[in-house]
C-alpha cells in the first residue's frame, strides 16, 4: 500500500510490515498503526511513522547500540499482551528527542517500544525501574559506538542484546540465558 508522509513523501509499505499498539503510543493513543523507515542516512536511527497521520513520526534507536548493558524487565501480563512466546522475536527501541542542539540529544529509557517481530504486535511499556530516565543523555555515548564502529575491527565495539526478564507480580526476577519464556511462576 502507498502511504503519505510529510517527512519521507510518498512510501510503498508491504501489510505485513504494519505494526499495531492496540493502546497506541503515550500521548498518542488515538494512533494505533505505524511502520518502521530506515531512511538509509547510515546514522543508526530509525523512525516509527504512523499510517494514520502524515504527520507524525518518532525518531527510535535500538538502545544496546550506546548502552549495551539496558535491561528489559516485563511483567507477565506484559508479555502476555504482546503475544510473546519466545524473547528472540522482540525488538527494543527507545523514541529519541533531538532538540536544535543535535548534542543534547536524549533517549526515553523508561518507555521503550516493544514489537513482537512475529506478529507485529507493540507496545510503549513504562518500565517499573526507577533508575532509568525519561530523557537520558545519550550522544557521546552514541558517537563514541560509532567512532569504534567505523575504526579498525580489532577494536569494534562488542554489543550485545538487550537483556529481557520477566518479573513475577513479587518483583522477583527470572532471567532465562537462552532468552525464551520461562514457563515456571
Amino acid at each position: 500500500m502507498k502511504i503519505n508522509t510529510t517527512r519521507f513523501g510518498e512510501l510503498e509499505v508491504d501489510n505485513k510490515d504494519i505494526i499495531t499498539f492496540k493502546d497506541g503510543l503515550l500521548g498518542f493513543e488515538q494512533l494505533t498503526k505505524f511502520f518502521i523507515v530506515d531512511p538509509g542516512d547510515q546514522t543508526l536511527i530509525l523512525w516509527i511513522q504512523s499510517v494514520d497521520d502524515a504527520s507524525t513520526a518518532f525518531p527510535m534507536i535500538e538502545p544496546k547500540i550506546f548502552m549495551p548493558d539496558y535491561s528489559v524487565k516485563l511483567l507477565p501480563a506484559e508479555l502476555t499482551s504482546l503475544s510473546l512466546e519466545n524473547l528472540n522475536d522482540a525488538s527494543i527501541y527507545t523514541i529519541l528527542t533531538i532538540p536544535q542542539v543535535v548534542t543534547e540529544m536524549s533517549a526515553n529509557m523508561k518507555a521503550p517500544i516493544v514489537i513482537n517481530n512475529k506478529t507485529k504486535i507493540a507496545r510503549q511499556i513504562v518500565l517499573q525501574n526507577s533508575k532509568l530516565e525519561v530523557r537520558n543523555q545519550m550522544y557521546a555515548d552514541l558517537k563514541r559506538y560509532i567512532v569504534a564502529y567505523t575504526s579498525d575491527d580489532s577494536v569494534r565495539t562488542k554489543v550485545t542484546e538487550p537483556q529481557v526478564a520477566t518479573i513475577t507480580p513479587t518483583d522477583e526476577i527470572k532471567t532465562d540465558t537462552n532468552r525464551e519464556l520461562n514457563s515456571e511462576a
